[in-house]
């Protein structure tokens, strides 16, 4: 049971990271490679605020202004300097690999002895229910666990219906517009370009309190936490997209929340089962690609049976 909270949490927090994916990928067009860079630089950010002794409530706040300003630097390169998409997103994150190693000042910052947003609400916890374990259908749930979920869970469902709200307004609608017909968006007056920074701004801000929170859960920050966080992110919402479809903007939102849940229980349960953790990537890369080949191949496969009927009925 530890190991499925375990897992529900993980994919709460983690998809923070879907819906700045989401932005970034689908309402942009814009393969933003930030992504593995921006988590752990908010992930850094936050655990040294930690350790230093502030209130972890800031720090996770920190760590998400540490995140936008590392796609606003991406944003920038690409409007204002004419920096190709993928690679403005290569050059920050090449850059924010030595950054995030000068903000933490070693590879590994663990928060054992720091208050955290866990700790905090397993005190919150045990002062409401005065028990260190909570007792859910037969199992035993330790308190920190139990919080920590609830917590999670709260956490995205703010985020999400923030966004949803957001790109319901005037701001949210221009940057919707932006990436679905620049031109369009141009010859009304909108600069594609502010829209673009801010739309990358958002998204990282995103990821980046989506990897303050996962450090603080974790107990530790790490440099290398953030290599292939973007396939992560892509692989949730593709997930959410085949759950859902594309339906409508908090059809999506709420699809993109679901597959990263989904995808961080099939990776449980694939570690459960045996798998070698030094495979992990290499599954999720691989499962990335079934789940991008797949509709085109339905489609084409749709396409030829309905040649066929044709030739049939000719």
């Amino acid at each position: 049971m530890n190991l499925l909270v375990s897992a529900w949490t993980i994919g709460l927090i983690l998809s923070l990271l879907a819906l700045g994916t989401y932005i970034s990928f689908r309402i942009f067009a814009f393969p933003d490679i930030t992504v593995d860079g921006s988590l752990t630089l908010g992930a850094a950010v936050s655990a040294i605020l930690i350790v230093k002794g502030h209130n972890p409530l800031w720090a996770t706040a920190a760590g998400a202004l540490a995140g936008a300003l590392a796609g606003t630097t991406t944003g920038v390169l690409h409007t204002r300097f004419g920096i190709n998409k993928l690679l403005a997103g290569i050059l920050t994150t090449t850059a924010l690999y030595s950054i995030n190693l000068h903000v933490m000042g070693k590879s590994n910052l663990p928060l054992l002895s720091g208050r955290s947003l866990p700790k905090l609400g397993e005190s919150a916890g045990r002062w409401l229910v005065h028990a260190n374990v909570i007792h859910v259908f037969g199992w035993d749930i330790g308190l920190r666990d139990s919080t920590s979920l609830f917590f999670s869970f709260l956490s995205a469902c703010v985020v999400g219906g923030g966004l949803y709200w957001f790109f319901r307004t005037n701001i949210g609608s221009a940057m919707r517009a932006t990436g679905d017909n620049a031109q369009m968006i141009r010859a009304l007056g909108v600069s594609v370009e502010n829209m673009t920074v801010l739309g990358l701004a958002l998204s990282n801000g995103l990821v980046g309190l989506a990897g303050a929170m996962l450090a603080q859960y974790q107990g530790f920050a790490d440099v290398q936490m953030g290599i292939g966080m973007v396939v992560w992110g892509l692989a949730s919402v593709i997930i959410g997209e085949a759950l859902i479809g594309y339906i409508s903007l908090g059809f999506t939102i709420v699809g993109a929340v679901m597959g990263s849940v989904l995808f961080r229980l099939m990776v449980a349960i694939a570690l459960r089962w045996g798998l070698d953790p030094n495979d992990l990537k290499l599954i999720t890369a691989t499962f990335v690609f079934v789940a991008l080949v797949t509709p085109s191949l339905a489609r084409q496969l749709n396409l030829r049976r309905l040649r066929v009927r044709h030739a049939q009925a000719a």
